[in-house]
């Protein structure tokens, strides 16, 4: 491989008539372009006076104006009715209608969107438009181009269920008759075939056996087979509109006849349209009827008639549960096994050899084995029904690898989309899949992982709950790779140019808490989520990132961990020399708003927010100033009376001292929104109720998870403290043998003696953490964010100024929907502490490093 070299480019005389020489082959090109535009009086022809109004200007286009002048009028037509009803139906429609006879293709086609775009918008009575649009629908109906027939007969189509039975019965069905002869053109007969299905619907049953079964049969019996494959796709409709008793009599023989028929796509058209009727039919059209027709579809399909074997595999699963019934033992395993030979259809089998049918097979076989396999595929959770659930693993749990891991994406890519409902199918059985759960998150295809993402958390959640091991300890037993499957299905999706995926997944990956531990999500996505914000360089990704993030915080069970990365958010996003990341740092906040309670946010996120006024760069001012009234909501008053001092102060130093004239526009109108705003005080007021009782939930919450993370160091604690005593009286048995009759005695005595003054508090201690473990696996999700309402105004608020009894301890009571804290003294019902809420971690931080020294002082004696 040569090396590239640059050189200079010399601007001498000697050099410049060759680069003039180049630079005139260049025009050369451009001359075909500059012939291309308009003459002088091509612009004279294409020039409107401006003075005219909408309607005179419209009139003289379509009159005197060129093709693409017209178009444009004729796709404007729903605006002039909106405008003026009256003068375009007058002056506008009938050139429109003089127009359409001489009209390309374009303008027919934007024709009939208009008129449809017209009647959806109901500019005018359905009576108006039956007498002005219906008759030029009708006449452009039987139009040459195919394309603009169909875009006509659409527009009918639609206009037909609007219109009254009168209207429909004289302009429509009455000259159908003659329309549908055998005299009349391919295309006019393949009209009132589709024309016959609508109106159908529209009439009484003796109506449709009068006048609309004739024209029925013979178009059944059509010479040209487009025309019997046309009309037997409308039975469905004829046979919804006359009912059970002559649809039996009269559908079920034409159908019956037509499954027969020489024509592969008339056999096919008959096939889907008895699977669609099944219901219609009774136990013994069924078993009489129907069934031997679907059993030689079954054994055609792979001899002789390949072109139905897509169609069957698509409807396979609502043949069999709607033949269910009267299937016997053989038939039901029959048929069982004819869905397992096509979802495994074009793949080498077992034996090493491929099927002896399927020698060579051509680029069509192979695309039309595909779409068998991903009909099979889609149809799986019908075969679940069809089999019982209790006898998958049994009978389709092979069948289900296969499709799991077929070589196609498109057949993996609809396992993926059905694999919530297989899950949701199986219930209590739903361990048994798990590894192709595994299998389909680390698919090589990001279609394939979109597709399962859409429906993560319920999956995961039937996952860890369906089954028998249901238990917060044995969660991540039921599913052993699911970890490394979701970080390795993260970073691939980081990897790729599909951002949106990788934010979906993110935004799915919130339900994590509810499924694995505090601790595999702190060591193995929480830091990713930071990284993936002062990385990323999509925002989009960014954003979800962060309130992934919010929600693993919110729900962390270590005040240890919530300090660390509540440190890194400040001083990687809210203090980073990147502008993008203080950004990031204010939407970030808005996510703990929105997921904190008040006394959180004002705490930790409160002053680092305001810091951000004096900020360099003008769109961080910018944003701060559009957050600040959702700032000043999380305050109350008095507690917060020192932080709402900061808010004027730095609101004051924003008037006075900026420059930026955008900035100074939005500070402007920010400080009218935060004058008309009202904080919420320290007390359940009533046009704060609700709003009050919600954060005080979250609050409650947080309070809990130090009530929780302490109970567990006690039981640490006191864990410990008993295999040390063990220990010591072992080692004092195997010392002293010839003692140790009474030193067991004195022993039996002395230690239940001297644990007989704190039996009843560990007791309770082990009730409180039997309670907080349950809180872990339901306060926590959010069918149990239900809140109580207040009995009176201190236990509503639940942080008054003053509690008695606040020094004595508390006991926690759990319920399914709510979650209270009743003292245990004489106080009444005072719940937590008062304005100190607020140190609620300062103080449990104090309560750990007290523990920490009483526990070294122990271990040391």
């Amino acid at each position: 491989m040569r090396p590239i070299i640059f050189t200079k480019m010399d601007f001498s005389h000697s050099n410049l008539f060759g680069y003039i020489e180049d630079l005139q082959e260049l025009t050369i090109i451009e001359r075909p372009v500059r012939r291309s535009l308009k003459t002088p009086e091509e612009i004279e022809r294409l020039t409107v006076d401006e003075e005219l109004s909408d309607i005179e200007r419209a009139v003289y286009l379509l009159s005197s104006g060129q093709d693409i002048q017209g178009t444009s009028v004729v796709a404007n037509l729903p605006v002039l009715m909106r405008q003026n009803p009256a003068e375009t139906l007058r002056r506008v429609l009938p050139k429109i209608r003089e127009v359409l006879h001489v009209a390309g293709v374009e303008m027919q086609l934007t024709a009939a969107v208009s008129f449809l775009t017209v009647l959806q918008e109901e500019s005018v009575s359905i009576h108006t438009y039956s007498h002005s649009f219906l008759h030029i629908i009708l006449q452009n109906l039987e139009h040459r181009d195919a394309g603009v027939s169909n875009a006509w007969l659409e527009t009918l189509l639609a206009v037909i269920e609007a219109l009254p039975k009168e209207t429909v019965r004289h302009e429509i069905l009455n000259p159908l008759v003659s329309k549908a002869q055998l005299s009349q053109t391919l295309q006019s007969r393949l009209v009132s075939c589709k024309i016959m299905g609508k109106v159908a619907n529209k009439f009484e049953a003796h109506i449709i056996k009068r006048e609309v079964l004739p024209l029925v049969k013979s178009l059944c019996q059509d010479v040209e087979y487009e025309v019997r494959t046309c009309m037997c796709r409308q039975l469905e409709h004829v046979a919804r509109g006359i009912g059970t008793e002559l649809t039996k009599t009269v559908v079920l023989p034409e159908l019956v006849e037509l499954a027969r028929d020489e024509g592969s796509s008339v056999r096919l058209a008959a096939f889907e349209t008895l699977v669609n009727l099944l219901d219609m039919f009774d136990a013994d059209d069924r078993s009489q009827t129907v069934l031997p027709l679907v059993k030689s579809f079954c054994e055609k399909s792979f001899k002789a008639d390949e072109s139905i074997l897509v169609s069957l595999s698509f409807h396979l699963g609502k043949l069999c549960n709607g033949l269910y019934g009267i299937f016997t033992p053989e038939q039901h395993l029959r048929f069982l096994e004819f869905y397992k030979k096509l979802s495994t259809l074009g793949l080498q089998q077992e034996n090493g050899h491929n099927d002896n049918q399927l020698h060579l097979q051509t680029l069509e076989q192979e695309k039309k084995y595909i779409s068998v396999r991903k009909n099979c595929a889609y149809n799986f959770p019908a075969m679940i029904i069809f089999v019982d659930p209790k006898n998958f693993h049994l009978e389709l749990y092979s069948i289900f690898f296969c499709l799991c891991h077929d070589p196609e994406v498109p057949v993996r890519y609809t396992m993926a989309v059905s694999f919530f409902e297989v899950a949701k199918l199986l219930n209590s059985d739903v361990y048994t899949i798990h590894k192709e759960l595994i299998t389909l998150l680390q698919d090589e295809s990001l279609e394939v992982l979109d597709a399962l993402v859409g429906h993560l958390p319920e999956i995961l959640e039937l996952m860890t709950n369906g089954g028998e091991n249901n238990g917060s300890e044995s969660k991540l037993l039921s599913i052993p790779d699911l970890i490394p499957a979701l970080t390795t299905a993260e970073q691939r999706a980081a990897t790729s140019l599909k951002w949106r995926t990788h934010e979906k997944l993110l935004q799915k990956y919130a339900c994590l808490p509810h499924i694995i531990s505090s601790d595999q999500i702190y060591y193995r996505f929480l830091h990713r989520m930071l990284t993936i914000i002062l990385t990323n360089n999509v925002l989009p990704v960014q954003k979800a990132a962060a309130r992934t993030l919010c929600v693993y915080l919110r729900y962390n069970r270590k005040q240890e961990q919530r300090h660390e990365v509540i440190q890194k958010l400040i001083e990687q996003l809210g203090q980073g020399k990147s502008y993008w990341n203080r950004l990031r740092f204010l939407d970030t906040c808005e996510f703990i708003m929105e997921l904190f309670s008040k006394s959180f946010f004002c705490k930790y996120f409160f002053l680092p927010v305001l810091e951000l006024t004096h900020d360099p760069v003008a769109n961080v001012r910018m944003k701060l100033c559009c957050l600040l009234p959702k700032v000043k909501s999380t305050l109350k008053i008095p507690t917060d009376k020192h932080l709402l001092q900061q808010l004027e102060l730095c609101i004051r130093k924003l008037l006075c001292q900026e420059k930026d004239k955008d900035v100074l526009t939005i500070v402007k109108r920010t400080v009218l929104e935060l004058d008309r705003m009202e904080i919420s005080v320290d007390a359940c007021q009533k046009r704060f109720y609700e709003n009050d009782l919600l954060d005080q939930e979250k609050e409650r919450q947080e309070y809990l998870l130090l009530e929780m993370e302490q109970l567990e160091k006690e039981k640490q604690k006191n864990e410990g403290r008993s295999t040390n005593i063990n220990d010591k009286m072992f080692e004092k048995k195997r010392r002293d043998s010839k003692t140790s009759s009474v030193l067991a005695k004195s022993i039996n005595l002395s230690v239940p003696g001297s644990s007989s003054g704190t039996s009843g508090g560990k007791e309770e201690k082990k009730s409180k953490l039997v309670r907080s473990q349950s809180f872990s696996t339901q306060v926590l999700h959010p069918k149990y964010s239900n809140i109580d309402k207040c009995p009176n105004k201190s236990s509503a608020t639940g942080y008054t100024s003053s509690v008695s009894g606040m020094g004595k301890s508390c006991m926690l009571s759990f319920s399914d929907d709510s979650f209270r804290i009743h003292s245990t003294g004489n106080s009444g019902n005072a719940a937590f502490p008062s304005s100190s809420s607020r140190n609620l971690f300062n103080s449990a931080d104090q309560k750990n490093n007290g523990n920490k020294e009483s526990q070294s002082r122990k271990m040391s004696m």
